[in-house]
């Protein structure tokens, strides 16, 4: 990590190596020094959130923001006769509300935790105070939100220039074990909340699935088996 003291960092706020190499995979921190990171780091902490825990609520003072350890945070809104729309479906290594905790605002959405848990949460007051005590991190800051914002300009593209079978291909490609050969793994998500993710309706993501299976994908239940993972990969470059 780095010569900041790593023991006391990591008995302060629970984060182990593992997840700080994490964390520099994330567009907030990557490319950033390990001693301007820990300093930003210093306040927050890991907490683990069982299923069906509500992080916040739509209008909440927006005083924290959060990134994802382990486990699956869905963000939604919720209509006056109680339906849900999906906004977002948030996974392992993502942050998410960090833009309304840094205007000062509110929450846009409510967020609720849809698998077992573990979060990085950090204070706003925290790490305001070292962007107001260090410039140069407050700049390094910036252009990690520079990088964030084009991750969510690159994600919007996909949404529209992929199709709704390359989409899916491509967020089962993450979930394989192997790089070639079968394999088999467990859905970390319902299919309604996987269609969220992806930006489709959950009858668009049936279709997708009927799709794949031309290429010995098969589905049960929340149970994968893929044939040919190879297949899988080249499914981006073929389809049209």
């Amino acid at each position: 990590m780095a010569d900041l003291n790593r023991e006391t960092f990591e008995r302060r706020t629970g984060i182990r190596s593992s997840d700080y190499d994490q964390l520099k995979q994330n567009p907030l921190f990557a490319g950033m020094a390990d001693d301007a990171a820990m300093k930003l780091l210093l306040d927050a902490s890991v907490r683990r959130y069982p299923r069906g825990t509500s992080l916040f609520v739509q209008g909440e003072q927006a005083d924290r923001f959060f990134i994802i350890m382990e486990g699956w945070v869905k963000g939604f809104r919720q209509a006056p006769d109680g339906h849900e729309s999906i906004i977002a479906v948030f996974g392992p290594g993502e942050s998410f509300a960090e833009a309304a905790m840094f205007v000062s605002g509110n929450f846009p959405i409510t967020t609720e935790i849809v698998v077992d848990t573990r979060l990085l949460v950090i204070p706003r007051s925290g790490i305001l105070k070292q962007l107001r005590d260090d410039p140069d991190i407050a700049l390094i800051m910036l252009a990690s939100m520079s990088r964030r914002l084009r991750g969510f300009v690159q994600q919007v593209e996909q949404l529209t220039v992929k199709s709704a079978t390359q989409r899916l291909a491509s967020f089962l490609e993450k979930l394989v074990g192997v790089d070639e050969g079968s394999d088999e793994f467990e859905l970390p998500l319902d299919k309604m909340l996987i269609a969220g993710r992806l930006g489709m309706q959950p009858e668009t993501l049936s279709r997708a699935l009927l799709k794949l299976r031309s290429i010995g994908v098969a589905t049960e239940g929340h149970k994968v088996s893929i044939k040919d993972v190879a297949a899988l990969h080249a499914i981006n470059d073929d389809e049209e």
